[in-house]
């Protein structure tokens, strides 16, 4: 996954259904002697709306929360979609727009208070590991370079079979991402994470080797390939939101023939556009464990 060197202004078309990070706010400068609890937070996705029901798919989002014995203060600190999961995983075909047109920005969340009931109830809240105020200044400071450079949501792993060994094609930038980045600086900077088993859900499509076709201006753009991008245009337009139950039964059947019957996907990541040739089983959601990292120096005596 591609950094980059800034972060655009999202566009005023792209909005969101829920505002993203109401309560946010800037992290605090602790005190280098402080001793902060570290918390592995999941919940199913979408959890507030719908409780466990995504739950029981393992489709989950990840969050980490902190606790400083100095102040007694929590807080909670999560990477999601600015404009939600549909809108980062496929584009808005716009009037007048040849090219389609993505809202898919991801950034980083910080605010006080840890929402106990929310984590516990469907959940997991666990304490990992304790870190000083100085490694959490530190982390700080890495997480606003990460939140400015890695700018944008990708849904999908993509790799070659579902074998443990397989080739992944591309890899997801999602929620458990950002966790498991964050996970592995605090082990760099110090933290020794106790020993328990972590999982974290990934969606992977199944596909032979991609094949690169271009980006935005070589497919769309005027001297473009005008098959190539009518072509992509209707592979998405099944996906768009739908106002009846009957045109998402119909435009179902059209996914199913699409990337099922006929193998085909389109996948748009960093600011490319790929083919797959889909294999068996196609589209897999699991939910496996991802070990705790161990860290590339000793503890700070924490």
């Amino acid at each position: 996954h591609r950094r980059f060197d800034y972060r655009p202004k999202t566009d005023p078309y792209c909005q969101a259904r829920y505002t993203f990070c109401p309560t946010g706010s800037a992290i605090p400068v602790m005190k280098e002697e402080d001793v902060i609890e570290v918390y592995r937070l999941q919940a199913p996705v979408w959890e507030f709306k719908y409780g466990d029901l995504l739950g029981h798919l393992k489709i989950m989002h990840d969050a980490v929360g902190f606790k400083s014995s100095l102040t007694g203060k929590n807080y909670t600190m999560e990477w999601y979609e600015l404009f939600q999961l549909g809108n980062c995983t496929f584009p808005h075909l716009r009037p007048g727009m040849d090219a389609p047109f993505w809202c898919n920005q991801g950034a980083a969340c910080f605010y006080e208070g840890i929402d106990y009931a929310h984590w516990k109830e469907n959940g997991t809240l666990v304490l990992v590991t304790t870190i000083s105020g100085a490694m959490f200044n530190e982390m700080a400071k890495w997480v606003k370079y990460d939140n400015e450079t890695g700018i944008y949501y990708e849904t999908w792993t993509v790799q070659a079979s579902p074998d443990k060994q397989s080739i992944v094609w591309f890899d997801s930038y999602e929620c458990s991402k950002f966790i498991l980045r964050t996970y592995q600086k605090l082990a760099d900077l110090g933290a020794v994470f106790k020993k328990i088993q972590t999982n974290y859900t990934s969606i992977i499509l199944f596909s032979g080797e991609p094949i690169y076709l271009g980006n935005e201006t070589s497919i769309f753009g005027p001297l473009g390939n005008k098959t190539l991008a009518a072509a992509i245009r209707d592979f998405y337009y099944p996906f768009k939101p739908h106002r009846t139950v009957g045109e998402f039964f119909v435009d179902l059947l059209k996914i199913i023939d699409r990337v099922i019957l006929n193998r085909q996907f389109y996948l748009f990541y960093n600011l490319e556009y790929w083919f797959l040739p889909m294999k068996f089983p196609y589209v897999k959601i699991i939910y496996e464990e991802v070990p705790l990292p161990i860290g590339s120096k000793t503890s700070f005596g924490v």
